[in-house]
């Protein structure tokens, strides 16, 4: 009678410890089951972190590329703007060039023209040249006759332009000109007594005013007459004046008052 409760009791035990068994075994698959789980969206929040970071990268990218050109354009704009400006200003210097050339066409065009009429003009100008210095006093004479003769023969040359020409008349007639407006003192060889017989002087011009000449032992002085054309001899009394005005045309004596031999200028007809 004992022995049967014992075995039911065993019984009972061995259902209950199947029970209790039977019920872990869902309760472990489903614990393997969410570990999957966990770790596949793991991976899935993974491969999303580095598709994300991939990403922030080409953003990051095309952002620079995007500054790049941004500041490219800017400076290409800068560019077109100050090419604009130069371009307007090179328009206005082609517009002055053309008016240029188009001045010049047209002296070109007149050229010949305006030679033609400016030889005449240097003739008369050397011929009018040549009579002044044959009518004027006799000082430097040779000199002054060789610069018209050379200007004569350069007139006939084809290695002078006319404009070349024509300075150095205007030269020339520059010369003549100082000669008016100086004072001077040189050594020439003429003919102090008309007989044909050169003697060494030292000759003192005075402008155009007075040409004088003093012998080198100071013996004898004279002064050139306009109206006969020749040597006048001075008495004794210039020769002191003579010789003090040959000092002073070679700076020799500080400029002073002198009594000089001049022609008083003729009254007009």
């Amino acid at each position: 009678m004992n022995k049967q409760p014992l075995n039911a009791l065993a019984s009972i035990v061995l259902c209950a410890f199947a029970l209790t068994a039977v019920a872990q075994e869902p309760a472990v698959e489903q614990e393997v089951v969410s570990k999957t789980q966990v770790g596949d969206v793991l991976k899935a929040g993974a491969a999303k972190v580095s598709a994300a970071q991939k990403a922030q990268v080409k953003v990051d990218r095309i952002a620079d590329q995007t500054d790049g050109l941004l500041q490219e354009f800017k400076q290409v704009n800068k560019q077109i703007e100050s090419l604009r400006v130069y371009n307007s200003q090179l328009e206005r210097q082609i517009d002055s060039q053309k008016q240029m050339m188009a001045e010049l066409e047209e002296s070109i065009e007149n050229a010949t023209v305006i030679e033609r009429g400016i030889s005449p003009l240097m003739i008369n100008m050397l011929n009018g040249l040549e009579d002044f210095v044959a009518l004027d006093m006799p000082f430097k004479k040779a000199k002054r006759e060789e610069a018209i003769a050379e200007l004569y023969v350069n007139m006939d040359s084809a290695k002078f332009s006319a404009a070349e020409k024509f300075r150095q008349i205007l030269e020339v007639y520059d010369i003549e000109s100082e000669y008016s407006l100086s004072m001077e003192s040189y050594t020439d060889q003429i003919d102090i007594d008309g007989n044909g017989s050169e003697v060494e002087v030292q000759m003192l011009r005075v402008g155009r005013v007075a040409l004088m000449y003093q012998t080198k032992d100071k013996s004898r002085a004279g002064v050139w007459n306009k109206a006969s054309n020749s040597w006048e001899t001075l008495d004794s009394g210039y020769r002191r004046a003579v010789d003090q005005a040959i000092r002073i045309a070679v700076k020799l004596s500080p400029q002073d008052v002198i009594e000089m031999p001049i022609t008083a200028p003729e009254i007009a007809q």
